[in-house]
């Protein structure tokens, strides 16, 4: 046999099937999981629903209600959900957000003071905290599939229907894999006052959760 012919025959790694095989599947596993990754982490468009959310026992749902309370005690209550679409900041296309929910108000000593309807007008920011990972097995997402869900901080300016308008900050730490720095629940502007104590999620308490799931094309404004 040539000499050369034999040398580069040598370098070849040589496999036996089985572990051909292995290595192929390998390499395409790991080729999903990265163009799944750049998909919602910088790597194009990528739309996403946000809802405030109900989690009672097991379930989560959408059309929950979220808290924060002003200086004085007093407090806002919001329902909301919609959709935004999450361009890396290399990229020209503009950032877009839909939806919006009800408020109602209430004074320090807990008496209704108004309420309405507000709507989203514009998306401020979006920082993606990543997927949750593996759901754990008792949980049932009826919003979409928890494999879809991240957690992150959304920001959203928005118009009350009584002519005022705000910042909507909703916040989502999810059950794993994002930073305990991360809060759950929503702050929010309302005119001049800012509603900056949020309500916190309390074990077997409906209420002051939120959740992003990333929708997939096509979809984006598919909403409950």
């Amino acid at each position: 046999m040539n000499k050369a012919k034999t040398e580069t025959a040598r370098s070849i790694p040589q496999y036996p099937r089985g572990g051909l095989l292995a290595v192929l599947i390998g390499l395409a596993v790991i080729s999903s999981v990265w163009l799944a990754a750049r998909a919602d982490d910088g790597g194009g468009a990528t739309h996403f629903r946000w809802d405030l959310i109900h989690l009672i026992g097991n379930v989560i749902s959408a059309g929950g209600f979220d808290s924060a309370k002003a200086a004085d005690g007093s407090q806002i209550t919001l329902t909301g959900s919609g959709t935004f679409l999450s361009t890396p900041s290399d990229e020209g296309e503009a950032q877009t957000a839909t939806g919006g929910g009800t408020w109602e108000t209430f004074d320090s000593g807990g008496t209704s003071s108004g309420s309405g309807t507000y709507t989203v007008t514009g998306l401020v920011s979006f920082e993606n905290a990543g997927p949750n990972g593996v759901p754990p097995p008792t949980l049932i997402d009826t919003i979409g599939s928890y494999l879809d869900a991240r957690g992150g901080l959304l920001v959203l300016r928005v118009l009350y229907s009584d002519g005022e308008r705000g910042v909507l900050t909703v916040s989502c730490h999810g059950p794993v894999n994002v930073p305990n720095t991360v809060f759950e629940g929503i702050t929010t502007t309302k005119g001049i006052v800012g509603y900056v104590d949020r309500g916190k999620p309390a074990n077997g308490v409906d209420g002051n959760r939120t959740i992003f799931h990333v929708l997939p094309r096509g979809n984006d404004n598919e909403q409950d």
